[in-house]
């Protein structure tokens, strides 16, 4: 059973008042946790601006805090999902009152945006790239516009001096050795070192993320799971209650049967987890 869930039962609706005091007081800390500030981040061209965040850090700690305080509770730790654009911090935490399971689960989504960080590095890197990739085009218009020519005028100078076109097709497919060798001299007599130009590519790429920055966005309203999974930010904190009976949980059951002092331990166990959290 969900608290927070109607019922005509006094004992559910005195729980779900405390549930509805701890969601109160969960979202005003996340909302603390999570206050915006100023950052100065560089755009994809450039630019350079102020992007609003939060730290993560900050609400994986205070999570923690709360684990460390639930002495007789068994807890998760609290854990990060690594989406690309979309995370989530998020822990769970139960604990048994005679035959009946409170479990709790606090999680906060949020949206990750990249800007770079304002750094003349990366001005030099984008710089370093275009002139690479002008090059690389140019040169590799160049052989495939003349590709034919190329080969046979290569093949000439090497020695080979009866191919036509459809020979050279027909020793290029068998022969992939001496197809290597005769590109590699082409390449060599353009004057430009393709393997080389890629690798420096990809170093500059992997530079380029290493000065990269994350931003992150959340909004300060209390989400329910269908729109966790749904993927909107926000702050989820649920409590249920389950019936267990042979180890088998059961969601469904009638309050009226609970003994006094079971409802009396629920209670206070809701009582002392609000005052954790606060």
């Amino acid at each position: 059973m969900r608290l927070g869930t109607r019922s005509p039962n006094e004992f559910i609706q005195l729980l779900n008042q405390k549930n509805e005091g701890i969601q109160k007081k969960c979202l005003e800390k996340i909302t603390h946790l999570t206050k915006m500030i100023d950052t100065k981040v560089m755009l994809g061209d450039a630019t350079i601006t102020e992007q609003k965040t939060f730290d993560p850090k900050l609400v994986m700690g205070y999570l923690q805090k709360i684990n460390d305080s639930l002495k007789d509770w068994s807890v998760h730790d609290v854990s990060i999902s690594n989406n690309e654009d979309l995370r989530r911090i998020f822990t769970k935490f139960e604990i048994m009152e005679g035959s009946y399971l409170i479990s709790g689960h606090i999680s906060i989504q949020f949206h990750v945006l990249l800007y770079y960080k304002p750094d003349q590095r990366v001005i030099d890197c984008q710089k370093e790239l275009a002139e690479i990739v002008d090059l690389t085009k140019n040169k590799e218009r160049e052989l495939s516009d003349n590709s034919d020519q190329f080969v046979l005028n290569k093949l000439k100078e090497m020695g080979y001096k009866d191919f036509d076109h459809q020979k050279l097709f027909e020793v290029f497919y068998e022969n992939d050795e001496f197809r290597e060798k005769v590109y590699a001299e082409i390449e060599k007599d353009a004057g430009v070192d393709f393997k080389e130009l890629s690798e420096k590519k990809t170093k500059l790429f992997n530079e380029l993320d290493s000065l990269l920055i994350e931003t992150y966005q959340t909004s300060p309203v209390l989400i329910d799971d269908a729109r966790l999974v749904s993927g909107e930010e926000g702050c989820l904190c649920t409590i249920d209650l389950e019936f267990v009976k042979n180890e088998i949980k059961e969601g469904l059951f009638d309050p009226r049967k609970m003994s006094d002092p079971v409802k009396k331990n629920i209670l206070k166990r809701l009582d002392e987890f609000e005052k954790i959290i606060n």
